[in-house]
């Protein structure tokens, strides 16, 4: 348990950039779902549209998954969870759980090549998924079938652990990457090296954010869980066992629900949710339109990117902004704020009193303003630090380092994590801390304890809440033979909202379409690190040192050496429309009408903002759906003539 802090060492707190989170005991994670097992074994544990699993039912279908694997996954083993949210994704989780293996998310369509690279450094053992979306190594390799709930939006039509033997590239077996003891799970994040680099994080650290989770939202027995996050990133981890902990009730989400702000809203309403976690920009649409009064959400917890406006006065959820790096088990820091109708309170920030959690309403804030990451949750400590390491003083923008019960155990090399988790300086005082996380965000903590994101300090970049390293980007460029070199920079727009350039020399006597390389990449990275453009160039301007001047080239990418194309002559106004928008959001002045909206650089994150677009301008709101389908931008504007009613006068 963390110490009580001394009178000095409180006064040293309060004068320097060190906060901490109320104590904090571990306690258990996977006791607490079996507690619930015998409690309220008919109580339901997941719903998925018509479909019901009690906590019977998942405890049954885990020991029967743990059964299938035990004579060939040990405690320790590391495996790869390729599935989505589903009733099958949960009894997978508890299963590996009951075995004591460690749970290697992928998510449901990982790439191939991402895939095969992640299974040659790491020692993982097999991986679980339909066939259908596992490399081709694996669908070659044995294979044990597992009955799985086949049931549900999400739900996988076959489900096996398949156990490849290494491939060709991986490195000898004492040099592959093992789970450290007492890993519970383990995500990837993005690699300097060009390769995803794997994070492990035990038990206990997860059980004390469960706790604080619990506490703070008040989930129980009746309420009803999003399963919202997707199943590479770790934030699902927190609604997964949140759920299963509390006795609370798993509604996993359609996957159109992430792409539009009224669908999910939608869905929060038809599935009953009363809490739920989502990343930034989903939600960040979501705000600004009016809340839905109607709706039985509770609690709402945000995070993975800077959050720029606060919940205006109907919002009648508390809405939690949360910070936390993989390395410090998904949350560190939280401030609530909350709209009218809360608690019953007026409209304003909800900051922590005591140890106990008692809350009181802050002054009202201006709902443009971007609102401060917070204070730390319990077990955790924040101390904002200089280059040389020691506090800055309140007020100072600083390095945010963290310790205490939510530190994971490190990375799967532990020579990163002897980089990254260093020891604090003896003098600090800080009891119960015996390692830091360098975050490499930069920080400010105001006089009242609360921390304000300003941003990063070295090259790493968020796209729609996840960490990217340019450098793994540019290597999956460059593993095309028609690429020579890739330089990759991050573009902000006027919101602060970042988007990746691909700036490419390609080999001399080759030719590559823009479109062919993003495609090819894909097979390689998560969707968030597909840049939005691929800029084709002749060579890099360089810096003094004779280093790529990565300054130089974003500049060159938002002047363009690529002027706009003026649209077909017999476009129609819609037609315009929606090229204009297309155009506005990629920042690709090329973009032309036959382009398909993914080729051309599109994600989900963009697809949400175009649809958003397209309904302001013309009234018509269309689906995630229908834009996918769509094979060009002059099909998509059809779609939208059709449904355009004319708009009354004056409007």
């Amino acid at each position: 348990m963390i110490q009580p802090l001394t009178a000095s060492e409180a006064v040293v707190a309060r004068e320097a950039s060190i906060a901490h989170g109320p104590d904090a005991t571990p306690t258990a994670v996977l006791a607490r779902f079996e507690e619930w097992v015998l409690r309220t074994p008919q109580a339901p544990a997941v719903i998925d549209g018509n479909h019901t699993w009690t906590y019977q039912d998942l405890d049954t279908a885990a020991t029967d998954a743990a059964d299938a694997l035990r004579d060939r996954v040990r405690p320790g083993d590391l495996v790869g969870v390729c599935l989505d949210r589903s009733a099958a994704l949960v009894v997978t989780a508890l299963a590996l759980a009951r075995i004591g293996a460690v749970y290697l998310p992928l998510g449901p369509r990982p790439g191939e090549r991402r895939t095969d690279a992640v299974t040659e450094d790491l020692d993982v053992v097999c991986l679980i998924g339909d066939p259908a979306v596992l490399p081709a190594r694996h669908r070659a390799a044995e294979r044990i079938p597992l009955s799985l709930p086949g049931d549900g939006v999400n739900a996988p039509g076959t489900v096996v652990a398949a156990f490849a033997a290494p491939g060709p590239a991986a490195p000898a077996p004492d040099a592959r990457r093992c789970a450290p003891e007492d890993a519970f799970y383990a995500v990837l994040t993005s690699g300097s090296t060009g390769r995803p680099k794997a994070v492990a994080v035990a038990e206990a650290s997860l059980s004390v954010l469960l706790d604080w989770y619990r506490a703070e939202t008040g989930l129980a027995p009746g309420d009803r869980q999003s399963l919202l996050i997707g199943v590479a990133f770790d934030p699902h981890l927190l609604e997964l066992w949140a759920g299963l902990t509390s006795g609370a009730a798993l509604v996993p989400a359609p996957d159109d629900v992430r792409w539009d702000a009224t669908v999910l809203t939608d869905w929060w309403r038809d599935a009953g949710v009363t809490v739920s976690v989502a990343a930034t920009p989903m939600i960040e649409p979501v705000l600004d339109r009016p809340w839905p009064q109607d709706l039985p959400l509770r609690h709402l917890v945000v995070g993975g990117d800077r959050m720029r406006r606060r919940p205006g006065n109907d919002v009648t959820a508390t809405v939690h902004n949360a910070y936390g790096p993989a390395e410090a088990t998904v949350v560190t820091t939280t401030y609530a704020m909350r709209g009218v109708g809360v608690r019953g309170d007026a409209r304003g920030d909800v900051r922590r009193g005591d140890a106990r959690g008692d809350v009181q309403a802050a002054p009202q804030a201006d709902a443009q303003t971007s609102p401060p990451i917070g204070l730390p949750v319990p077990g955790a400590t924040v101390v904002v630090t200089g280059a040389d390491g020691r506090p800055v003083p309140r007020g100072q923008e600083g390095e945010l380092r963290v310790g205490g019960h939510c530190l994971a155990l490190g990375y799967l090399d532990p020579e990163l994590t002897a980089h990254r988790f260093t020891a604090p300086p003896e003098d600090l005082g800080l009891p119960g801390v015996d390692r830091l996380y360098r975050t490499g965000d930069r920080v400010r903590m105001n006089a009242d304890g609360h921390l304000e994101f300003l941003g990063r300090l070295d090259d790493q970049v968020k796209i729609s809440g996840v960490r990217i390293e340019p450098a793994e980007v540019e290597a999956a460029f460059e593993h095309d033979p028609a690429v020579r070199s890739a330089v990759v920079t991050a573009l902000r727009d006027d919101d602060g909202r970042a988007r990746l350039v691909a700036h490419i020399r390609l080999t001399e006597g080759t030719a590559a379409k823009t479109g062919d390389l993003l495609a090819a990449v894909r097979a390689w990275l998560p969707e968030q690190a597909v840049p939005a453009a691929v800029r084709i160039v002749d060579g890099y301007p360089l810096d003094a040192n004779g280093k790529v001047d990565r300054a130089a080239l974003a500049d060159q990418a938002t002047a363009g050496p690529e002027a706009a194309e003026a649209a077909p002559g017999d476009a129609t106004p819609t037609e315009l429309l929606v090229l204009t928008a297309v155009r506005d959001l990629l920042d690709r002045p090329t973009t032309a009408l036959t382009d398909n909206f993914t080729d051309a650089g599109g994600t989900s994150v963009v697809a949400a903002r175009l649809l958003v677009a397209i309904e302001r301008e013309s009234g018509v709101r269309l689906r995630a759906p229908e834009l996918l389908r769509a094979p060009d931008l002059r099909a998509l504007a059809a779609l939208v003539e059709q449904r355009r009613t004319p708009r009354p006068a004056g409007a």
